[in-house]
């Protein structure tokens, strides 16, 4: 059990501007995580292995990408309990992400508003910060890494595809898995890679690259793909053939929402970006029943959206998730909520 409990330090960090909160808690985590101040945030990890896309998950809890942009801090995310942790958006080249302010908080409703627009320090030194971790020097890893990739703001659309691979072939040699992030509403026109052509297109040239980089180093890395929630069922059928079509070894359901039915009225609602947290809940497990139902039992599902609780994760589960992700909740309930989640999961059976 962590030694600082988060209800002390909330009401602190929840006065402060969420940006602002967010670096502050970040570099904190980065300075401290080599020396015992980490035990300041430590929680013990459940046991409850569980093969899936050829990896050995220790648990069914990871942290979604979006909190860890430039994998400072692995080591410190490490030591929260997590099964495993998925770090970026990383972009080829470094980029500033959209003007500021661009985070909010809808404390009514648990939930979050951001338009970051991948903002993160490039490639280069995304790859430098994951080599520097402990976690990933130890012989023996009890915890799997994703290392999730995007295309820079300013590359066209139409030259998407370059972005993918340059980032493909950087992280390959380090990722226990890769997501090809296609699902973020903050970068102009790239959920349009979320159509039938464009997602054609684009899986065909990853997999062909995946075989080349597999070849070469010896081992072939999982990828598996982040969709958003705001799909319809014929949209959802055609991703999930299109994922099977490509050799893709699971999804990511799903990405921030950019709906705001659930929270019409509140303060900030009306803010462009997406929206996390509760009111994504439902729509995130819609979209996981859809994808189950297409994909059959066996495909890896990666559930996101919305947990806020353990039952939250549990429920994730039953809709059709094999594992889940946190990002939001962790925000709002803290490190606790990871243990608490992957035990209620692992009481299932």
């Amino acid at each position: 059990m962590s030694l600082l409990p988060y209800a002390l330090a909330r009401p602190f960090l929840f006065q402060l501007d969420p940006e602002t909160a967010h670096d502050l808690t970040l570099q904190a985590l980065a300075r401290g995580q080599p020396t015992p101040l980490r035990w300041a945030w430590q929680e013990a990890a459940v046991s409850d292995p569980l093969q899936l896309a050829g990896l050995t998950f220790p648990n069914r809890v990871g942290l979604a990408a979006g909190l860890d942009k430039n994998a400072r801090c692995i080591d410190a995310l490490a030591g929260m309990g997590f099964g495993f942790i998925e770090v970026g958006t990383v972009t080829p080249r470094a980029q500033a992400g959209n003007p500021k302010p661009r985070m909010f908080r809808l404390p009514q409703a648990q939930a979050l508003i951001n338009r970051l627009g991948f903002n993160n320090d490039g490639l280069d030194a995304f790859v430098a910060n994951v080599q520097r971790s402990q976690v990933r020097r130890e012989k023996r890893r009890p915890l799997l890494l994703g290392l999730n990739i995007g295309k820079n703001a300013n590359t066209p659309i139409e030259d998407a595809t370059r972005d993918y691979l340059t980032c493909l072939a950087s992280v390959y040699p380090h990722a226990d898995y890769v997501t090809v992030n296609i699902s973020s509403p903050n970068t102009q026109n790239l959920r349009a890679l979320q159509s039938d052509a464009a997602l054609d297109a684009l899986l065909s040239a990853i997999a062909a690259e995946r075989e080349r980089l597999s070849a070469a180093q010896g081992r072939r890395v999982p990828i598996f793909v982040k969709i958003a929630p705001d799909l319809d069922e014929a949209q959802v059928a055609v991703i999930a053939a299109t994922l099977t079509r490509h050799g893709m070894d699971g999804v990511i359901a799903t990405n921030t929402t950019i709906a705001r039915d659930a929270v019409q009225g509140l303060p900030h609602a009306g803010e462009a970006g997406g929206l996390s947290g509760s009111p994504v809940r439902d729509k995130s497990n819609s979209v996981i029943r859809q994808l189950r139902a297409a994909l059959g039992p066996a495909f890896p599902i990666i559930g996101v959206g919305g947990i806020l609780s353990a039952q939250d994760a549990v429920d994730k589960i039953r809709a059709g998730a094999d594992v889940v992700q946190i990002y939001t909740g962790l925000i709002y309930q803290g490190p606790a909520l990871v243990s608490q989640a992957a035990r209620a999961i692992k009481a299932m059976g």
